[in-house]
């Protein structure tokens, strides 16, 4: 175990200053010796974690491998869990399984960034593992997180140790093992909590990136902290309440109180069916249509195991809301005006009486490439990119303002292809496609070689992929602390340049980088054209001498400036 881990998180709960990894207090009888986990009990640790995280998410996202400012991680796995509170908020029950279950599928939807998916998908399986259970042991509960690594691992195409699945699954082996017949809520718990700090500290020595940067991971960081906040209030600690954050309203400035309703509400909801209330399996999603029809228009409405989603244009919202109570609950809500709406347009797609054969969302980091790729033919485009991913709901609800038989969807980041692979499987409105564009130059590369009338989906999806294998990328990124990397020593206020995750070239002049890096790029002599993004803080004067020298060391290449008013990297050059 490493003393230098120390500097990587300040908070002492994650290491000792003996360099010994404290254990947590063994449960004692009293007042906090819990023996079952209810609904209630649930709510308050998972605020708890929330606001445990919430306090330490800086810190999670300055762990990151680069010295460069794209750290996010804490903050997608702080909107990931906040999202889920704000689907427990008004629940009652103290019924375990149904906290559980309506915490996960709010989490889900908030998920954000690949932490934030795979810490959802962890709560999946946990309330897989607590189906029908109204209360837990420290036993069932053992077999919840069990489930809930199980499920967390199925989500990644391929494991990598020294992850937060590695911390989880550690932890939650440990913890389990453990178990015997005096086993309690809070015994379960603080073995876990310590398993987790021990693993956590052992992830550089699992991941040699982490290990030559000098951090611990950042998801498994960001986890423990959540599990850590559960264990303070098991062991009866009053946490600061977290207030989940909560999207703000549309402004209303064109629908006054003289305005007439011409246009109804769009109303989208997701319903937790509830055995109690009905058949979930013989459940007749047909007869639900038929009673929107009776109310409204443009319905769609999907049964998906006990998840129906309905959307629905009706002038009385409260009408449908009453029906669907009598099925179960309510995981999501929206209504929204389209009188107010109907002024942006917002809703055309939506109501053209057919279906086109292709739409396409793409997630755009700047003003002029949002520009570009609706002008290729994106029908939505989602702000969005480094340090602000979207979540699954986000694309979902872009998903169902495209009127189109097929989606083509474009991350254009990779942290951001998890949330819509997810967004992808939840969706059944039309077919979904998630191209692996890692980056606005990919995305840009694929959306712009391909036909769109082409009738074949599965074709169209094959030539974009391809596109964009024919593809490097490289992008500047200021350095936000010293470091030495593959023998590169960056100093804090360099520039960057980095290639497929990798740092190849720093110098302390941002076009100095800038022009290293373009050698490096074109260094087979056998690319055929240059494309670069310019970044909002790129000068005229910077640009000009690019250009000069690009003219001037490649005097036959091809090559195209794109004033992408991206905010993190002041270049990003794509070489086809």
């Amino acid at each position: 175990m490493r003393a230098d881990n120390e500097k990587v998180i300040k908070d002492k709960k994650i290491k000792s200053k003996d360099n010994k990894c404290p254990k947590s207090k063994k449960s004692t009888p009293g007042k906090f010796n819990i023996k079952y986990l209810g609904g209630a009990l649930f709510k308050r640790m998972v605020r708890g974690g929330a606001s445990e995280l919430g306090s330490n998410a800086d810190e999670v996202n300055k762990l990151n491998i680069f010295p460069v400012p794209d750290g996010d991680t804490g903050d997608n796995m702080r909107l990931t869990i906040e999202s889920g509170i704000n689907a427990i908020e008004n629940t009652r029950s103290d019924d375990l399984s149904v906290v559980m279950e309506e915490l996960s599928h709010g989490m889900l939807l908030g998920a954000r960034g690949n932490s934030g998916v795979i810490l959802s998908q962890l709560f999946a399986g946990m309330a897989k593992g607590l189906e029908n259970a109204r209360r837990a042991d420290a036993k069932t509960m053992g077999h919840a997180l069990t489930v809930g690594v199980s499920q967390a691992y199925s989500t990644v195409l391929t494991p990598t140790e020294g992850t937060i699945l590695t911390v989880a699954r550690e932890a939650v082996e440990y913890a389990v093992s453990r178990i015997s017949a005096e086993s309690t809520i809070r015994s379960l718990f603080g073995d876990l909590v310590d398993e987790m700090r021990r693993s956590l500290a052992r992830t550089p020595e699992l991941l040699e990136a982490l290990k030559a940067a000098n951090v611990v991971d950042s998801g498994g960081a960001g986890l423990f902290y959540i599990m850590d906040g559960f264990n303070r209030v098991l062991n009866g600690e009053r946490m600061k309440r977290t207030v989940a954050a909560k999207e703000k309203p549309k402004a209303a400035s064109l629908f006054g109180p003289d305005a007439n309703m011409k246009f109804a509400y769009c109303t989208e909801l997701l319903i937790q069916l509830l055995s109690a209330r009905c058949d979930i399996q013989g459940f007749d999603i047909e007869a639900l249509k038929d009673f929107l029809a009776s109310v409204g228009d443009s319905v769609v409405a999907f049964k998906k195991e006990s998840i129906v989603k309905i959307h629905i244009h009706t002038f009385t919202p409260e009408t449908v809301l009453g029906k669907c109570r009598e099925y179960g609950e309510f995981l999501s809500i929206k209504i929204e005006n389209m009188s107010l709406q109907h002024t942006d347009g917002i809703f055309n797609n939506e109501d053209k009486a057919l279906k086109k054969k292709n739409g396409i969302v793409a997630v755009s980091c700047g003003d002029g490439i949002e520009a570009l790729f609706k002008e290729f033919g994106a029908d939505i485009v989602i702000k969005g990119g480094v340090t602000s991913n979207p979540s699954t709901n986000d694309f979902l609800e872009a998903f169902s303002k495209i009127n189109a038989e097929n989606i083509f969807v474009f991350p254009n980041n990779a942290n951001i292809i998890m949330s819509a692979t997810q967004a992808a499987e939840l969706y059944l409105d039309a077919r979904v496609f998630v191209v692996k564009s890692k980056s606005v130059a990919t995305g840009y590369v694929a959306i712009s070689a391909v036909d769109l009338t082409e009738k074949d989906p599965n074709k169209l999806f094959a030539d974009m992929t391809a596109a964009i294998a024919q593809t490097k990328v490289g992008v500047i990124s200021p350095a936000v602390r010293d470091a030495k990397i593959n023998n590169i020593a960056v100093n804090c206020g360099d520039s960057v340049g980095i290639i497929d995750k990798e740092i190849v070239v720093s110098d302390d002049i941002l076009n100095g980088a800038a022009k290293k890096l373009i050698k490096r790029l074109l260094s087979s002599g056998e690319e055929n054209m240059l494309t670069v993004f310019k970044g909002k803080s790129v000068t005229d004067d910077e640009i000009l001498a690019i250009d000069k020298f690009i003219k001037e060391s490649f005097p036959v290449l091809e090559y195209y400036v794109v004033d992408g008013k991206q905010e993190i990297y002041p270049y990003i050059f794509l070489v086809e």
